[in-house]
């Protein structure tokens, strides 16, 4: 794809790229886009291109190493453009054809045969296997996973494994016991030609975007519990999964990574939690669900938001790129079909897609399933590898067993309260202060999964951010030349990435430096001091932060005991802590949540301000409206010249 775009004159810039464009970047959806265009039309919901996007379509948007071989009959994208479209309302209990000729240059398909042949998907077949994971290897992996969340390297993860079955029932009749047996919101069934079919019963939605509102949304599911025998055992359930802080923490952290990506897309301000923890039932399952929308800012298009969404973390993980780096490594078969999505791009600019998940890929006379559990450092390594089994077996059951009674009671068959909840009016800002020119932030991505949330937030006190992964020349903060750098959380240690060396292009520039998580430990290791090991992570949780003092620059307004939300395994060693740097913040087990320089414009907090943890009296947007304001002004050039000696 890259040799046929380059071929066509469109080439991948040279250098570094700010990350608000990567979705811009030469890839197939170049080609989707100008698809779209040239057949837009605003007046049609229903026409557009359907079916499915592979999971290693994520590999061409942001690459990691290849550790799996692939088959080289797989495909990472089959779309359909249908001339005929059945249209069910299941509510009114009616069904609506619609049918569509074209023409072009004289020619049309008026009068052409309609018909198409039986799509069999081939005889079945034995597996070689009836899982790619010995009983007792997915826990082993749980075990391995741990160990990388107590170092930082992630936060969750989301591996899954694979469940193999002659297909003795065509796809037709699979679907139609699923359909009975096991209702979901996002039914398919799918003819992707070549021999290779889709039958699924996806609970998630991946992203819908409507084109005349301009909204994007997305409904995260993470959190799992068994149904009970009946509706009391449901309910006792339903107690326990709203309990568990393990479930809690997962969601939080699904939700969080979920409006940053939308915060790639969306005007500053633009994002909001709709709904919290809302259960939903299946008919095995239990479910816990936010509800996130935001409105797209108007140089970006569903694509843009589909793109910057791949693909959720509810089948990766976070940070996303090292959780998709772990899958790669560690999972026993590549992907395919599974964790990409199905549905619609719309030429009215709409967009209609669900999560490939609860789904059965047919080839070769063989049906398998893929499931996977989201893992954390509290995680049971055998409770996890029992949840897998447990959310494969409708299906397994719907692929084996012709009349098999479903366990449970039908599922939901939607989100329950959806637009319900009232827009503010306006976004909250700092619009009303006199902040002079708008101030620039150049913020340091250190490949995290929450750094277009922090950059919304930053780009609500009116300030301009254009974001660089970590690794770009000095020489790019004289191009952009920042009021200030802000350096963002990430996995792994400071060192990893080559911070000491932004800090020193930074104070050389006289350029004032905010950091959050990461970034606070790096300007600890750049002062002198070290870091320390936490006995437990603590990942999507939150605590009580309490001021120090008068909190310095970037506390200011804030009140002296507020709670945060932390994603972090290091932490800044009091013991060692250099003196220029005075603790502005702790929590009430004396753990540094907060650094400022005593002579340079230089602050950073242990916790995540932009975390939905840290929403509660506006505390996190007040925090980095404080740093932009506060720190956001030049380096005195004294302090500049004894930045050397102050280290």
């Amino acid at each position: 794809m890259t040799q046929a775009l380059s071929a066509a004159g469109v080439a991948h810039p040279a250098g570094p790229v700010a990350e608000e464009e990567r979705t811009r970047l030469p890839s197939a959806f170049t080609v989707l886009r100008a698809l779209v265009a040239a057949l837009a039309g605003p007046h049609d919901e229903l026409w557009g291109l359907y079916g499915a996007f592979g999971y290693d379509l994520v590999l061409g948007f942001d690459p990691v190493p290849l550790h799996q071989d692939r088959d080289p009959r797989d495909r990472t994208l089959v779309l359909h453009l249908p001339d005929r479209i059945l249209r069910i309302d299941r509510r009114r209990g009616t069904a609506t054809l619609h049918s569509y000729e074209f023409s072009y240059a004289g020619h049309g398909t008026a009068g052409l045969d309609r018909t198409t042949p039986d799509a069999p998907c081939g005889p079945p077949a034995e597996p070689a296997t009836r899982r790619d994971h010995a009983p007792g290897a997915y826990a082993q992996l749980v075990r391995r996973a741990k160990e990388r969340f107590r170092t930082g390297d992630l936060f969750e993860v989301v591996p899954g494994q694979s469940f193999h079955r002659r297909a003795a029932a065509p796809p037709s009749e699979v679907f139609r016991r699923l359909r009975e047996r096991n209702p979901a919101p996002y039914g398919l069934l799918m003819n992707l030609a070549d021999g290779e079919h889709l039958v699924g019963a996806s609970p998630e939605m991946f992203v819908r975007v409507d084109p005349r509102a301009r909204t994007v949304e997305s409904c995260p599911i993470s959190g799992t519990i068994a149904r009970g025998r009946d509706a009391l055992e449901d309910a006792e359930q339903i107690r326990t999964l709203l309990a568990s802080v393990k479930e809690e923490s997962e969601l939080t952290m699904c939700t969080d990574v979920d409006r940053n990506d939308k915060a790639r897309v969306c005007v500053p301000g633009g994002v909001e939690v709709l709904a919290r923890r809302q259960i939903e039932l299946y008919s095995r399952l239990i479910h816990t669900v936010d509800h996130v929308r935001g409105r797209l800012r108007a140089d970006r298009d569903a694509l843009d938001a589909f793109l910057t969404h791949m693909w959720a973390v509810t089948v990766t993980g976070a940070p996303k790129r090292a959780a998709i780096a772990f899958v790669e490594e560690h999972e026993s078969s590549p992907r395919r079909w599974y964790g990409g999505a199905v549905g619609r791009i719309g030429f009215d600019g709409g967009l209609e897609t669900a999560l490939t998940l609860r789904t059965v890929q047919f080839r070769d006379g063989v049906a398998t399933v893929r499931a996977g559990a989201t893992l954390l450092f509290d995680s049971d390594p055998q409770a996890e590898e029992d949840e897998t089994v447990l959310k494969a077996s409708a299906l397994l059951d719907a692929v084996e067993n012709p009349s098999g009674p479903a366990r449970g009671r039908d599922a939901s068959a939607g989100r329950p309260g959806r637009g319900a909840v009232p827009v503010p009016a306006r976004p909250w800002g700092v619009a009303d202060w006199d902040t002079g020119r708008p101030r620039r932030v150049l913020l340091v991505d250190h490949q995290d999964s929450f750094v277009h949330t922090l950059a919304d937030y930053v780009r609500q006190t009116g300030a301009e951010v254009v974001t660089y992964r970590a690794g770009f020349p000095a020489e790019l903060l004289d191009a952009e030349r920042p009021d200030l750098l802000l350096l963002s959380p990430g996995p792994g240690r400071p060192a990893d990435f080559g911070m000491s060396g932004v800090l020193d292009g930074a104070l050389l520039r006289g350029i004032p430096v905010f950091g959050v998580c990461l970034g606070l430990q790096g300007i600890v290791e750049y002062f002198g001091g070290t870091l320390g090991t936490l006995p437990r992570p603590v990942h999507g949780k939150p605590s009580p932060v309490e001021v120090v003092g008068d909190g310095g620059t970037v506390f200011r307004d804030l009140p002296a005991r507020f709670r945060a939300g932390r994603y972090h395994s290091l932490y800044a060693d009091t013991r060692t802590l250099p003196a220029e740097l005075m603790v502005t913040a702790r929590t009430s087990d004396g753990t540094v949540m907060g650094v400022e320089h005593r002579v340079l414009p230089i602050a950073a907090v242990q916790f995540h301000p932009e975390s939905i943890m840290t929403s509660a009296e506006r505390a996190g947007r007040t925090l980095i409206a404080n740093a932009v304001t506060g720190l956001g002004r030049s380096v005195p050039a004294a302090a500049a010249a004894t930045a050397g000696s102050l280290r």
